[in-house]
């Protein structure tokens, strides 16, 4: 993940490459040769030669002249966002959203479909390849514009090999090599995680990128969290980090969850699981969102289910902030949209329950970017790794050799 702009020089300025010397541009470290020059302690000439190979490659473009403070005034220099494309999948158990972005992660075009996970790889992979086609035509961009691709599944992934691994809800899946097949299918690189970990990547990157450790959680038909610290997420060993929605709350262990353990949070705080009490109850609620439908509309049974499923998530959140010490809790997926009768639940155990000194400065909000949080991850995964310096300099090694 990138640094946010003023942050001070990312540590790859000392390498003073080209891949180094656009990472610095891009992030709004330095605009012109003698900004570069100074931060890189490198010869005018050394740079000149490296800004010459990425105007060359477009990826740096001539952005008029800066301030003078006498003489001639120094030309500028911006990162080129319109160099290439990016493609961007976030998959989820029964819909789905594609889009194109370019190289600042801005969406040209996006397009969502009711598609079930578990169709299978063949045929909702055969859907999503087709739908980055049609939108690559719609923004009139040709396959050979394309730089990356990211896609984000509903399930634990081996993001070193970008196939998914025994995922729950997503039969024929495991060990698919989604990430090769992507790779192969439109010739660039192509980054697969799990959508809660490219969820807190988008929200970091939109939102938040002034705080160093962020923690996302996802409340939907299950429950699930992302971590990025210090701007990089946090997997785990086997990539598993973050699966809270089976962490046992105690007291609950009448509570059978789908995974075959008893008391987990998402058998008793999850959306299915929600929706299950208020049918019970009498009301027309299949899914979670039909939950906070009678959230939004003041049903006071809905209202106090939702409160009661904040204070279990709190529970749990308060046991995570005391081992971890997040300076941001975002809570998003559908649920997140019932707002203050969760979030107010949520607040109140994990203020109550964790030490004073991880609370002091500790933020909980409700994600802004709702359901873009995803294809804004997405992309931004697949920039940050197609843009490293280490990455750009291979590749205009690459177009030098084949010159």
């Amino acid at each position: 993940m990138s640094n946010a702009p003023g942050a001070g020089p990312p540590p790859s300025a000392s390498a003073g490459t080209a891949g180094a010397i656009l990472d610095l541009v891009r992030n709004g470290h330095a605009t012109t040769r003698g900004d570069l020059a100074a931060i890189t302690g490198l010869a005018r000439s050394t740079v000149a030669q490296r800004i010459d190979a990425l105007l060359a490659s477009r990826l740096l473009v001539p952005a008029g002249d800066s301030a003078s403070t006498g003489g001639r005034p120094p030309a500028m220099l911006a990162f080129n966002r319109d160099a290439g494309v990016v493609l961007a999948g976030d998959l989820g158990a029964s819909h789905s959203r594609v889009a194109v972005t370019d190289l600042a992660g801005t969406v040209l075009a996006q397009h969502r479909r009711d598609i079930a996970i578990a169709e299978g790889p063949e045929v909702v992979l055969s859907w999503l390849e087709h739908a980055f086609d049609e939108l690559l035509q719609e923004v009139d961009r040709g396959p050979a514009e394309v730089r990356g691709v990211g896609v984000g599944l509903p399930g634990p992934v081996e993001f070193a090999t970008g196939r998914p691994v025994n995922p729950p809800i997503m039969p024929g899946w495991n060990l698919y090599p989604v990430g090769a097949r992507l790779a192969q299918r439109f010739g660039v690189p192509a980054l697969v995680d799990n959508d809660v970990n490219i969820m807190a990547v988008g929200e970091h990157w939109a939102n938040w990128r002034d705080q160093s450790f962020l923690m996302f959680v996802k409340i939907g038909t299950g429950i699930g969290s992302g971590f990025v610290a210090d701007g990089h997420v946090h997997r785990g060993a086997d990539g598993a980090a973050g699966d809270i929605g089976h962490i046992h709350v105690p007291d609950h262990d009448d509570v059978v969850c789908r995974c075959g353990n008893v008391g987990c949070l998402e058998a008793i705080a999850g959306g299915n699981a929600m929706a299950s009490r208020l049918r019970g109850l009498g009301f027309e609620t299949r899914t979670s969102l039909d939950v906070v439908d009678r959230v939004l509309a003041g049903q006071l049974e809905a209202v106090r289910l939702v409160r009661q499923a904040g204070h279990a998530i709190g529970g749990v959140l308060a046991a995570c902030v005391n081992m971890l010490n997040p300076a941001v809790i975002v809570i998003g997926g559908d649920v997140a949209q019932a707002g203050e009768p969760l979030l107010a639940g949520i607040r109140e155990v994990v203020y109550r329950r964790s030490l004073p000194l991880a609370t002091g400065r500790l933020r909980i909000a409700g994600s802004e970017l709702g359901d873009e949080a995803g294809i804004t991850g997405a992309a931004v995964m697949a920039l940050e790794t197609i843009l490293a310096p280490a990455a750009i300099d291979a590749a205009l090694t690459g177009a030098a050799r084949s010159a």
